[in-house]
């Protein structure tokens, strides 16, 4: 080697060296940050504003035991807490419901921010705080101030923001509430989907087809009235008829197109529904006589949880359950006299408004109250983007509420909803606290601010309840299904359901007179359809999940005649595939030894279904072929029907129709003149849906023997930076274990969303209760309690719902 060349390769490895100092001088100072940045858990803390001293126990899951003289101290410390151990999480969740993520995230979070934006949450939750009564806004204060306390104890401001080169906001009351507003948004459609949906087809198919295609009520049904109802006639061919294409659209592409995900689901892997699971038996059908309660809440998986555990003692009073980051209220619980739980409800909070403008002056429309036309409104939003200049929107709105879409003859359509108003949102199951029984905790649910939830209740004397919780509006002249026009005000809401009129079901009848009562002591709830008649008409359809789930759980709290919560337990963890029963018995029809012969690949495919095992195990394969089948057959059944409802309304899915009842309508009598124009025969429909199967496979590459649902049903949980942060992915993600559950059973569970928690309680009991939940407590990678309790839950094992023997104490003082 020359000397010069030499010299060039040690001044390389001088500056390999040096770049490698640097990186590991980096490196090292990043990770001294972070350590920086964790929970203190234990010591004495000096917290402003305090009345009395508080203390905090942490168990070996990091679960908190909160014990203070009152509940505003409480609050003060609760706060506390969750600004050490979920802030990022907290300040995501504001910020989605005020459209402000833009400001953390620049101009990718902008549509995200738009879409929000035009409901004006911060400004509704500002209003709320406005509104609330004077112990409410102290609560919302003290949590405020603890929250702000606890992150500017932290030795250094949470990770996420160094990576982000920007700083953490403080807490402001307002911003608990825009929590409730995020469950809104996750839970209810912020656009009108549903109805834009509904009325898109019938414009385009006629109302036979429509009243053909959404039945309200099916066999399939778990109502707690017990009602049905049946699928109507099928159109004939005067009315419909895709064999010679007159449904005005284009023919369909191929199939394999469509099972890429380019077709009417909305997902690749096919219907995707939010929901949950709560149930509750009374005492005359329990061991001990008390009211028994579960609950597990399917939502969104991430690291850390959605939900924040934890045990409050104050004033002779202990509650243990779990809230929401970022909000003081337990969600579901027990105060040792009542326990609660909650699911999405389905109902019909929101409803399409037909704008009546002027056929000239487009931006002039009728209202009722109004003797000359009104202007349709514009309200300037200012979106702040990290990294670019502010992003001004205009937001067109009526008296009714934004302008989210419009009708097929371009008229706009405004959004009324129940979360534009401010008592929406407040604070009130703090109350549930107090409660005393069903009956007390049942009233308390019809005050409560929150997203119109399914709300269940068992009580240490033996009765339990089911109602909603929530604001309902009180509808006059329709039944909200359809846009209309409220122009006349013959069509419009007359305020909100009364607490005497919110529909009950209950044991304790003798409290609410009119109510209905529990079957059999038992009350559930799957996100179904709850009750019919005119109890239905008050609550309106806004997208009920299909009845399977609910009926599952049903009959197995039937099957047990003195439950204990080891068998409501089992109840929650059944994952039995009883929904697809029938179409295994339809894929074997249609992969008949003449459909098979001849075509390896199909018999193949048989042979792998055959054994049925009836249940989504982690190892087996006919649950998972089986599903996809099914997916298959809808698609090749339904997308030329609706293909020209997509083209006039791009968001037009099938997962939001009862389309189930439906096909199996068809398949009974099997009308030529509903076939898919691609095959002669339904028969061979049927087994061109096994081909997609197929095809789908092949992709994988994968043998129908070897498409085990473990393989594709594997956890997805990890802190939302773990996609974007590959060197720092292993200590930001849970593993990718494969899940047993899956859809239309009580063990509802995907890759990414499933069961947030599971609960099980009778109050009085709560040192009998069970609980378990998929991530953990601590939203710090580094801490200990990052993954605590995670192995529980996907070995479906559980832990008490009271913490365990103290592990850290950390005294705060006035």
């Amino acid at each position: 080697m020359s000397p010069a060349a030499a010299q060039r390769l040690r001044l390389l490895a001088s500056s390999v060296s040096v770049l490698l100092l640097v990186a590991i001088l980096a490196a090292g100072w990043f990770y001294w940050r972070v350590r920086a940045s964790l929970p203190q858990l234990d010591g004495t803390v000096r917290v402003e504003g305090l009345g009395a001293g508080v203390t905090v126990t942490r168990d070996a899951l990091g679960v908190p035991t909160v014990r203070g003289a009152d509940r505003r101290d409480v609050t003060r410390a609760l706060g506390w807490l969750h600004a050490q151990d979920r802030f990022f999480q907290m300040d995501l969740l504001r910020r989605s419901a005020a459209g402000e993520l833009s400001a953390l995230f620049g101009e990718r979070a902008l549509a995200r921010d738009r879409a929000v934006r035009r409901h004006g949450f911060r400004a509704v939750a500002r209003e709320s705080v406005a509104r609330a009564t004077p112990e409410e806004r102290a609560l919302l204060e003290a949590f405020s101030a603890g929250v702000n306390a606890g992150l500017a104890a932290l030795g250094a401001k949470p990770f996420e923001y160094y990576i982000l080169r920007t700083e953490p906001q403080p807490w402001r009351p307002e911003d608990s509430l825009l929590i409730v507003h995020a469950m809104t948004l996750d839970l209810q459609d912020d656009s009108g989907g549903y109805e834009q949906t509904l009325m898109t087809l019938r414009d385009v198919l006629g109302r036979d087809m429509y009243a053909f295609l959404t039945p309200l009520l099916t066999p399939g049904d778990a109502a707690l009235d017990g009602t049905k109802g049946e699928v109507g006639p099928i159109p004939g061919p005067k009315v419909f008829n895709l064999r010679n294409r007159k449904v005005g659209a284009a023919a369909p592409p191929p199939a394999e197109t469509r099972l890429a995900g380019t077709d009417l689901f909305a997902r690749p892997d096919g219907e995707f529904r939010v929901g949950s699971n709560a149930f509750a038996v009374s005492g005359a059908h329990t061991a001990d006589g008390t009211g028994l309660l579960a609950n597990d809440m399917h939502l969104g998986h991430s690291a850390p949880n959605i939900w924040y555990r934890a045990v409050i003692e104050y004033g002779g009073r202990r509650i243990a359950g779990v809230m929401a980051p970022g909000a003081p209220a337990i969600v579901a619980g027990s105060n040792g006299h009542v326990a609660w739980g909650v699911t999405n409800s389905g109902i019909d909070v929101a409803d399409l408004v037909e704008v009546d403008v002027n056929s000239i002056a487009k931006t002039l429309y009728r209202a009722p109250g109004y003797e000359r036309l009104i202007e349709i409104g514009t309200r300037t939003e200012t979106i702040e983007v990290k990294g670019g200049d502010p992003v001004k929107l205009e937001v067109p709105y009526t008296v009714w509420g934004p302008i989210v879409g419009q009708t097929e003859s371009e008229r706009p359509l405004a959004m009324r909803w129940t979360a534009h108003d401010p008592e929406a949102a407040n604070i009130k199951l703090v109350e549930l606290e107090a409660a005393q029984t069903v009956a007390e905790a049942v009233r308390v649910a019809h005050r409560a601010g929150v997203p119109s939830l399914n709300f269940i209740a068992a009580d240490r004397a033996g009765d339990v309840a089911w109602t909603i919780a929530g604001k309902v509006p009180k509808r006059v002249g329709f039944d909200g299904r359809l846009p209309v026009s409220w122009t006349f005000g013959d069509r419009r809401w007359d305020g909100y359901l009364s607490s005497g009129e919110t529909p009950v079901v209950t044991t304790a009848a003798k409290d609410f007179p009119g109510a209905l009562p529990a079957p059999a002591g038992r009350v559930w709830s799957g996100n179904q359809r709850q009750i019919g008649g005119a109890a239905l008409a008050l609550l309106g359809d806004g997208a009920y999940a299909r009845g399977a789930r609910a009926a599952q759980i049903r009959d197995g709290l039937e099957a047990v005649p003195k439950a204990t919560p080891a068998d409501l337990f089992a109840v929650q963890l059944d994952h039995r595939a009883l929904f697809l029963a029938r179409w295994h018995a339809l894929m074997l029809e249609a992969l008949s030894p003449a459909a098979i012969e001849g075509k390896p690949e199909r018999a193949a495919l048989r042979t792998a279904v055959e054994k049925w095992d009836g249940a989504a195990t982690t190892d087996s394969v006919s649950y998972r072929l089986v599903r996809e089948f099914r997916l298959a057959v809808l698609r090749k059944v339904f997308t030329p029907v609706f293909a020209g409802c997509r083209e006039l309304y791009p968001e037009f899915t099938l997962e939001r129709l009862p389309l189930e009842a439906v096909f199996w309508k068809l398949w009974a009598e099997k009308p030529l003149h509903w076939l898919n124009p691609d095959f002669g025969t339904w028969e061979e429909l049927a087994a061109a849906a096994g081909d997609d199967v197929l095809r789908n496979l092949e992709k994988q590459k994968l043998a129908p023997a070897a498409a085990t649902w473990g393989k594709l049903n594997t956890a997805r949980i990890a802190h939302p930076f773990a996609g974007s942060m590959a060197w720092f992915a292993r200590w930001l993600a849970l593993p990718a274990d494969p899940l047993p559950g899956g859809d239309d059973m009580p063990r509802s569970q995907r890759q990414g969303h499933g069961v947030s928690q599971r609960l099980v309680v009778a109050p009085g009991r709560e040192e009998a209760g069970l609980f378990h939940m998929p991530a953990g407590q601590s939203g710090h990678p580094l801490s200990p309690y990052f993954r605590a309790g995670h192995e529980l839950w996907v070995k479906a094992e559980s832990a008490p719902l009271l913490a365990g023997p103290t592990v850290h104490t950390l005294t705060f003082q006035p």
